[in-house]
């Protein structure tokens, strides 16, 4: 079996779908595995560096496409997806509740599209959790990009000049990413407290220090059967953004991480918001790519408003690409594992992996919620 990496080619990104010590695992299974020339250099996985542990290096990426299994990180374009052959199982993040036309495009070539992030969230599945792994990432870099824009100090500081007090933060989505924002920014010294609108997350705060913002919401059911937050109410998001707006103005760094899967962000933070907020005051939306969190965020610019720095980062965990890609290697050759029986490919679509993650297989759209979207 003939597993082909091609280089990523959207802009920015960093991240390579295998890195070599996965390489190795592939090859002493009796796999072939090809690399495209340069598609490591970004995460300083050098052409060598493959070569060492059995890859094949190729150039282009049309000799890379020419595979029976392709691991990618980002969602190919259009043209890439000629590349591929009738039948060639693509496997990657392929954002396919907001990416129609490559999914028309996957069933004319009749690609077995398999995307990372619709991997069920269930016990056995949380080795292939590409979401978690690499929202870890984005929660801790997220932190990162406060304290370094925030005009103050994270921790208390005693001095012979007097006791400055530890700055406070507030994080707003307390998935993955936000519970890494609150340890790092915990970890840094911040006074730290966080909102979720699934009350259960309220002892996931608690256990790392910070304390949990409750706000009573009218609806009964606010998680979904994937663990993410529910769409509310205008009537509840009204109410939402009162109570956080009192929290935003006493806060000196706000990291946003609230996403509702394949729709547009939910607006946590109004203008208003942001005017009420000291000036030097920072906010990390880690939602930007799907809209913000904060009505005056721009993907991919830091805006400042009101002596405001408002951060919309884009493709942020690429800013750490040598874990980011060893932890999605990781992710994507334990789901590929799924597929391989005796060496051979074998999609078992009884398999709850194998069925949950499958987006386009023989020519058409398998997964429901995908085909409702089209």
């Amino acid at each position: 079996m003939k597993i082909g990496v091609p280089k990523e080619i959207l802009e920015g990104e960093r991240r390579v779908a295998l890195v070599p010590k996965e390489v190795k695992k592939l090859v002493d299974a009796g796999m072939a595995v090809q690399v495209e020339s340069g598609a490591g250099a970004a995460a300083y996985f050098t052409d060598e560096a493959y070569k060492e542990v059995g890859a094949t290096i190729v150039d282009g990426a049309k000799a890379a496409y020419d595979a029976d299994v392709v691991f990618k990180v980002r969602k190919p374009e259009l043209g890439e997806v000629d590349m591929l052959k009738e039948g060639t199982v693509l496997i990657g993040f392929l954002e396919p509740l907001t990416s129609p036309e490559l999914v028309k495009k996957l069933v004319e070539r009749k690609v077995s599209a398999f995307a990372m992030e619709t991997v069920p969230r269930i016990s056995r599945a949380q080795k292939m959790d590409a979401l978690s792994s690499q929202a870890n990432i984005a929660g801790y870099k997220a932190a990162l990009i406060a304290a370094d824009s925030l005009p103050k100090f994270f921790p208390m500081s005693m001095t012979a000049a007097g006791m400055i007090p530890p700055a406070k933060a507030l994080i707003l989505g307390v998935g993955v990413a936000g519970l890494q924002a609150i340890a790092t920014c915990r970890r840094l010294g911040a006074s730290v407290e966080a909102y979720d609108i699934r009350p259960a997350t309220k002892e996931e705060v608690q256990s790392l220090g910070a304390k949990f913002i409750e706000i009573e919401l009218e609806e009964a059911e606010l998680e979904d059967a994937g663990g993410y937050g529910k769409e509310v109410s205008d009537v509840s998001a009204q109410k939402q953004q009162q109570v956080l707006a009192e929290h935003t103005a006493a806060a000196d760094i706000v990291i946003t991480t609230a996403a509702v899967p394949g729709k547009k962000a939910p607006t946590l933070v109004e203008e208003d918001a942001v005017k009420g907020m000291k000036e030097g005051s920072v906010i990390v939306d880690l939602a930007a790519e799907s809209g913000g969190n904060c009505t005056l965020t721009k993907a991919g610019e830091v805006v400042v408003k009101y002596g405001v720095s408002i951060h919309g980062p884009k493709d942020l965990v690429s800013s750490m690409p040598v874990d980011a890609s060893t932890l999605y290697a990781r992710n994507v050759t334990t789901l590929f594992g799924d597929f391989v029986k005796d060496g051979e490919l074998s999609l078992d679509f009884e398999d709850e992996v194998v069925s949950g993650s499958c987006v386009t297989h023989n020519g058409e759209v398998v997964n429901e919620r995908v085909k409702a979207q089209l």
